[in-house]
């Protein structure tokens, strides 16, 4: 067993672990070790977190880097995106869970029980997921940490929400409710594939810091949506029921409790199928706009 997950598990597993972790997942402590990444002082660790990671740098922009932080948000120089319209995505470079949302608002990943109300500090956008499915992308230290929109989209509502940087692990989200307590930042999209969907990131134990870029309202599949600072993150992406069929690789890894290794860009599943009256058909054929798009 590795020994960052024997650290987890020390941390979050046992009473004197807890003891420990409390004031690291302080935005405080995240904050001084963020000023220090940022820094040239850190520049050193680069080599180092490369090698130990096997991170081919072949894929990135040849340049130096400034800082810890720099080279860790840096850019690939190609990307390979399912552009496809109903076709939903994964946001980011990681692993993919996937979890039914219950009637009663709830998933439940192991033995803890999250709720969607807590998870968006709002019981009126909660209840529109009753019966939908919640994706989970966990990024790892040595994954690329820029992320973009899962389809395309009208923004027709945002937030932000303080909270502490707990470790996105399993060994950590399924002993306490991580998600619901960790700072966090989401958007609602109006789709024209698959309705109203979320999509959220959730910073992460020592910095995990979120940084979504400015954008139109209107949004594409694909699009550069932001970029985490060093810390294991986490997306979210919340679709509604029948709004979305897993592609058969993740039902597979689903149905065996496994997560999935999955790449930025890559499809994750597509719309349900279409009726004739669907907008979808008629926003397809270029007679109609967004379907569900909210005033």
């Amino acid at each position: 067993m590795k020994k960052e997950t024997l650290m987890i598990r020390f941390l979050y597993g046992t009473i004197p672990g807890r003891a420990v972790l409390r004031p690291l997942v302080r935005p405080t402590v995240s904050g001084k070790v963020g000023k220090f990444l940022d820094s040239r002082f850190s520049r050193w660790l680069v080599p180092l977190f490369i090698k130990k990671h096997h991170i081919d740098m072949k894929e990135y922009e040849g340049r130096s880097y400034r800082s810890f932080n720099d080279f860790f948000t840096r850019k690939r120089s190609m990307e390979r995106i399912d552009i496809t319209p109903m076709h939903l995505i994964s946001p980011c470079d990681g692993y993919l869970s996937v979890y039914p949302v219950a009637d009663d608002l709830t998933y439940r990943i192991k033995h803890v029980e999250y709720s969607l109300e807590r998870l968006l500090k709002s019981r009126d956008l909660a209840e529109q997921y009753a019966g939908g499915t919640c994706l989970i992308f966990r990024l790892t230290p040595q994954d690329y940490h820029r992320y973009c929109y899962v389809c395309d989209g009208v923004r027709v509502e945002s937030g932000a929400i303080e909270g502490c940087l707990h470790c996105v692990r399993p060994a950590a989200y399924s002993s306490v409710p991580v998600f619901v307590e960790n700072s966090r930042e989401y958007i609602v999209l109006s789709t024209p594939a698959f309705g109203t969907v979320v999509q959220m990131e959730v910073g992460a134990l020592l910095v995990g810091k979120i940084h979504n870029l400015r954008s139109n309202r209107r949004v594409f599949q694909g699009q550069e949506k932001g970029y985490f600072e060093f810390g294991g993150s986490t997306i979210l992406v919340l679709v509604k029921k029948n709004r979305l069929e897993l592609s058969e690789d993740v039902v597979g890894q689903t149905r065996n409790g496994k997560e999935m290794r999955i790449c930025l860009g890559e499809t994750v599943g597509t719309a349900e199928s279409i009726s004739a009256g669907h907008p979808l058909r008629n926003y397809l054929h270029g007679t109609e706009g967004f379907p569900d798009m909210k005033k």
